[in-house]
């Protein structure tokens, strides 16, 4: 087994060059910080040659985590006997940039004695505009072998495997200590190159520049920033409903089907209460994940999300961040998971720490389920300005800007009290190129996210689903659910959430969504249906609305769950990235005080109005 390692600058389209040489599913996105870790996988041509992704860097002079991860584990590599070849990617349309960092890979590879190649990459959008790349003289002057290639249009691939087979010695006409002394050298080196032997002309540069006065302006900026961001939110709504009305329906016709087919009993009542009711209810949020992950991976590989980083950061700073931690709080919107990791890409060791505090108040999507169900128990379906704004869109918009701006407060305190923590390093932030989506790979990626969020949740939601069913139907077979196991341990608990409004219902709720956030639904749906209801995710929300539950009670749950920190797996990365238990336990407990006092605070607040 031979390996062949790739490596470049962030947005030089490494990733994808990665999936269409192995066949899988890596994520890509046209923004720094996608990559976070070194994947792997067997070339499709050529089985016995695996091939090692790793994160971007833009130099071997590491500011980032993420790039100290890329260039440590580059050289660890470097003295491995089974690496046959190294390939270095360049963009093509930012050839000086990404020559400043081949360069360094040049110097490193030859001092190690390992063989490397180019890969020029992006020479579709050259022919698309005319323009061409001189290959021959670049790879004269490099020493190295150029190939041209295309990543989008997988052209250059085979030739690229082939030329990195067949590789034995690297010739390079650089001696290590003009690159690696000095790297003004350096820069003047990649200059005079990619003037010499790169495209001639303003590559995109017009329309780039035009895009950047609108979506960077001072006023225009700011206000298409705001209301992309409640496209978002209100996409999750208007976009899903059509599908979440699908997936209810055939939930509800499989009911039809299966339960006249089964003997009346405890399997009967089983089927419906824990399966239909419980699993089922957490199910028809599935394609709400599903758009959430499709836009914001529309953002990711528009370029926006770069810009929209440079839009934060001012603000960001007020509350002690910079903006580069806007990336991995966004991400933490589909799962504070990624989110974390991609918070290696924040340069300063103290903002990073800053962003892990926030990010697990982002609303990621495992609330959404939460928000979903109380939204339309409470919020009535109508709209306004002719079905442009609804108010259940609107509440949804709201309650994540809740949860934005807990984490901003948050941090804004905890750097205004540290003062180690008001000195930063500068911040500095690549601008890739606009670039129309690929709608494949996003698609694939909505596609993977969702299957992942319920083969993940779903293990934990059946178990608990099962626990939850047996101790409410049990010892007298749900004739009365107070009476049963599960009521009499839920009356013990219940003075803990009476005073905002809630009964030992949904304490146990509650309780049993510290494990995964998304049992919650799961875990009413099932007590619900021992009680008698239907097995639907609409009959459950007119069963919150109808069950006599105070309007500041849900308000209340509302913002409960947009606090409290209810994810082991969050948890766990957290202690891995930071190295100690200490951080993810004071959060945890930190965030459930605040959660629990911001909720009775809520219901007091809002039953005054509403009285």
């Amino acid at each position: 087994m031979t390996k062949t390692i790739l490596i470049g600058s962030p947005n030089s389209g490494k990733s994808l060059l990665f999936n269409r040489l192995t066949g899988l599913n890596q994520k890509v996105a046209n923004f720094p910080g996608v990559t976070v870790s070194v994947n792997s996988g067997k070339s499709l041509t050529h089985p016995s040659n695996e091939f090692l992704d790793f994160p971007g860097a833009y130099s071997l002079q590491t500011i980032s985590a993420e790039e100290q991860i890329s260039v440590e584990a580059f050289y660890t590599a470097l003295k491995d006997p089974e690496i046959s070849s190294i390939i270095c990617v360049v963009d093509l349309t930012r050839l000086e940039k990404g020559l400043i960092f081949a360069l360094q890979v040049i110097n490193a590879c030859a001092e190690h004695q390992k063989p490397l190649l180019i890969a020029a990459n992006m020479i579709d959008v050259l022919k698309q505009h005319k323009l061409s790349l001189d290959t021959a003289g670049l790879e004269k002057a490099l020493g190295v072998p150029v190939i041209e290639v295309s990543a989008k249009s997988a052209s250059g691939l085979e030739e690229l495997q082939d030329r990195a087979l067949s590789q034995k010695d690297l010739p390079s006409p650089y001696t290590s200590d003009i690159i690696a002394s000095d790297e003004s050298v350096i820069h003047r080196q990649a200059q005079q190159l990619a003037k010499d032997f790169g495209p001639k002309g303003d590559l995109l540069i017009n329309a780039q520049t035009r895009l950047d006065e609108f979506f960077l302006h001072s006023w225009f900026g700011g206000l298409s920033f705001l209301v992309i961001m409640y496209l978002l939110f209100q996409s999750i709504f208007t976009w899903a409903a059509p599908v979440m009305d699908a997936v209810e329906s055939l939930l509800q016709l499989m009911a039809g089907i299966i339960l006249p087919m089964l003997p009346q009993g405890v399997i009967s009542d089983f089927t419906a209460d824990a399966l239909f009711g419980g699993i089922g209810a957490f199910l028809v949020f599935v394609p709400q994940i599903f758009v959430l992950t499709l836009v914001v991976g529309m953002l990711e590989d528009s370029g926006y999300l770069a810009r929209a980083a440079v839009i934060c950061h001012k603000p960001l700073r007020l509350f002690g961040l910079t903006g580069k931690s806007f990336i991995p709080m966004l991400s933490s919107v589909a799962c504070a998971i990624p989110g974390i990791y991609a918070a290696r890409t924040v340069d300063s060791p103290r903002k990073r720490w800053l962003t892990y505090l926030a990010i697990p108040l982002m609303p990621c999507s495992a609330r959404l389920p939460v928000y979903s169900l109380l939204i339309a128990a409470f919020i009535p379906a109508t709209s306004m300005l002719g079905g442009l704004i609804g108010w259940q869109g609107l509440a949804m918009f709201s309650i994540y800007v809740f949860g934005i701006l807990c984490g901003l407060l948050v941090t804004a305190l905890v750097s205004k009290t540290n003062k180690a923590m008001q000195s930063d390093l500068p911040f500095v932030l690549e601008m890739p190129p606009y670039r129309l989506p690929s709608w494949r790979p996003l698609l694939r990626n909505a596609w993977n996210r969702s299957k992942h969020f319920v083969t993940k949740a779903g293990k934990i939601i059946f178990i608990v689903t099962v626990v939850i069913w047996l101790l409410g139907y049990f010892p007298n077979e749900g004739a009365n659910l107070g009476e049963s196991w599960l009521g009499q341990m839920g009356k013990w608990i219940e003075p803990v959430f009476s005073p905002f409004g809630l009964d030992w219902k949904y304490g146990v709720a509650i309780l049993t969504s510290f494990l995964a956030r998304e049992v919650f639904v799961g875990t009413l749906g099932t007590l619900f249906g021992i009680e008698g209801g239907e097995e639907n995710i609409i009959s459950l929300a007119e069963h919150i609305q109808n069950s006599g539950l105070p309007i500041g009670a849900g308000f209340a749950l509302l913002v409960f769950f947009s606090i409290a920190l209810q994810c082991v797996s969050t948890l766990a990365v957290l202690r891995k990235e930071t190295g100690s238990w200490r951080l993810p336990s004071q959060l945890f407990v930190s965030y459930s005080l605040l959660a629990y006092a911001a909720a009775w605070l809520t219901f007091i607040i809002v039953q005054a109005i509403a009285a």
